[in-house]
């Protein structure tokens, strides 16, 4: 696919459902007592191969398309199954904690690229909590024995909300309280729906503990606009003079926006409108106009608060004055691809300045429409997407190898791109 240059952006979107939200919606009904109605699901390859697998597991779900109801199982009525993940990293994390104590084997499988990412983060801790899993060679498949488990302290070696998710669901049955240590805050999706739904959660600046539960209850979710689908117009507007774009209904998750904090000190023009609470979720409008940009350095501690927006900030960082700097991103080389490699060369094959480092990357602004030319997204949808907005970008447009992989998260994103552009 080829993306054309665009004169400006302008109008008005809302995008699909958070893909972090509707995953966790559906597992944490899946173990419920009674209903759940979840409202705004973000539908996407991912979160389509999570509703399949809570199906696998024995969960009612129904769907009409404009809402998923899904009757609960029960903390412990999960049956026995052989769940394909897909590419839904997210999915292959956070399940294993839930079977982790439920009764019966489990065996998870992959996609090619999800099969390369680590697993035995995960197998680590819930092994110490008494679970038996078994991981190839610290990868999918992983097979999974229910059984009885007991709470831990673990620190987490890295900040990570799927290692961290995967313990706090394993902790809902456990004997004795779990408590999660963080070297950074990462997103808190999980204990945000876990208090929702009834259980004991007590989060403090650096850690999260739960207690075992008896049983949950979740009646409503309401899922508002996935920030990270957001995040490639609020780039786009930005970059393209004479833009102006509103975002309604995206989620304002602060442990997720951290992309506009970034924008803004380098001199970005964001408005945040209309904010407002759905459960323990907050979430508003956005309002986006270009301006110019100025050079920054993100640290490690920044990092989980945009580790998916990062491609997106590379870009913006092509047109800033100055050089901006991203250190302490290691996970960047553990996602669907090795996404600093990836950036980089995508960077450097439209025309701008940018240098690989072992934990992130340098870029050196040129505050000018690059010429354009040809990025291999490398089956990840991120890196898609940053090649979507360079075309717009570009003096001569961006030629898409691997285009269709936007689809795991974001089905509609070329067809909305299409419509707001000025040409």
């Amino acid at each position: 696919m080829k993306v054309e240059p665009a004169v400006a952006l302008d109008g008005h979107l809302a995008v699909p459902g958070d893909k972090s939200i509707s995953h966790r919606a559906l597992l944490i009904g899946a173990v419920c007592d009674g209903e759940t109605r979840v409202r705004g699901f973000g539908r996407s390859g991912d979160t389509e191969s999570t509703l399949d697998a809570v199906r696998a597991l024995g969960v009612q779900v129904e769907d009409d398309g404009d809402e998923l109801v899904v009757q609960g199982a029960g903390l412990r009525g999960l049956r026995p199954a052989e769940l394909d993940c897909g590419n839904a990293g997210t999915l292959a994390r956070l399940v294993c904690g839930l079977l982790a104590f439920q009764d019966g084997a489990f065996t998870l499988t992959g996609d090619e690229s999800l099969s390369r990412r680590p697993m035995g983060r995960i197998a680590d801790p819930l092994a110490r909590m008494g679970a038996h899993v078994e991981t190839t060679d610290g990868t999918l498949p992983v097979r999974i024995e229910g059984g009885p488990l007991a709470g831990i302290t673990y620190e987490l070696p890295v900040a990570s909300a799927q290692v961290k998710s995967a313990v706090l669901l394993a902790a809902l049955g456990a004997s004795g309280a779990t408590t999660v240590l963080e070297p950074a805050p990462t997103r808190d999706h999980t204990e945000l729906m876990l208090q929702s739904a009834g259980a004991s959660v007590v989060r403090r600046p650096a850690s999260v503990t739960v207690e075992p539960a008896n049983g949950l209850r979740l009646p409503d979710v309401f899922v508002p606009g996935d920030f990270s689908s957001a995040a490639p117009f609020v780039v786009a507007a930005t970059l393209i003079p004479g833009s102006r774009i509103t975002v309604h209904d995206v989620g304002l998750n602060p442990r997720r926006t951290g992309l506009l904090d970034v924008l803004e000190r380098m001199g970005g023009r964001i408005g945040v409108l209309n904010r407002r609470r759905a459960g323990n979720e907050l979430y508003g409008d956005l309002e986006i106009e270009h301006t110019e940009l100025d050079a920054t350095v993100i640290t490690a501690e920044e990092v989980p608060r945009l580790i998916d927006e990062l491609p997106l900030f590379a870009l913006a960082a092509a047109f800033a004055h100055g050089q901006s700097r991203v250190t302490g991103a290691h996970e960047l080389r553990m996602k669907e691809s090795d996404r600093v490699a990836a950036v980089v060369d995508a960077l450097r094959a439209i025309g701008a300045h940018a240098q690989a480092r072992p934990d992130g990357f340098t870029v050196q602004g040129v505050p000018t429409r690059p010429r354009g030319g040809r990025v291999d997204a490398r089956g990840d949808h991120r890196v898609a997407m940053l090649g979507a907005v360079a075309g717009l970008v570009s003096r001569d447009g961006v030629e898409i190898e691997g285009a269709e992989t936007v689809a795991i998260s974001f089905p509609g994103f070329f067809d909305l791109l299409d419509q707001l552009a000025q040409r």
